[in-house]
């Protein structure tokens, strides 16, 4: 069963810091680039950061670039984002993607298929709040 599941949100002060982390199953991982949307309250959706298959290309919105890094253990089927000196404009929920959203955004994975596919968490709510 394919799945994408985000753990450690939760509240957090400004200037804190904050580790989620996305566990699949289900799929090649270690084909595909993977990513992190965000949408804040009353706000679309948007990109924060992605990782290409093989890790040597990553990306990061303009709001979060220096403060955020994006990691992955193909060995743990697992991405990571470590988010530090968090802003209250960071609140928001966090999705997981896999395949052709980061692959748009030059985190490209290594098959075909695997930058056509579009796999989603079901999203991790954090909130920066003092």
């Amino acid at each position: 069963q394919l799945q994408l599941v985000e753990a450690g949100g939760g509240l957090v002060q400004p200037g804190g810091s904050l580790r989620l982390s996305c566990a699949a199953s289900g799929f090649p991982f270690e084909y595909y680039g993977l990513g992190w949307f965000r949408q804040a309250p009353g706000k679309e959706r948007e990109r924060i950061s992605c990782i290409s298959a093989r890790g040597g290309t990553t990306k990061y919105a303009d709001s979060v670039n220096g403060r955020f890094t994006i990691s992955r253990d193909n060995a743990k089927n697992t991405v990571y984002l470590q988010m530090d000196n968090l802003k209250s404009e960071d609140t928001g929920i966090y999705y997981c993607v896999a395949g052709e959203r980061p692959a748009a955004w030059g985190c490209r994975g290594r098959t075909i298929d695997s930058n056509a596919m579009d796999y989603w968490g079901k999203g991790i709510l954090v909130t920066v709040s003092s």
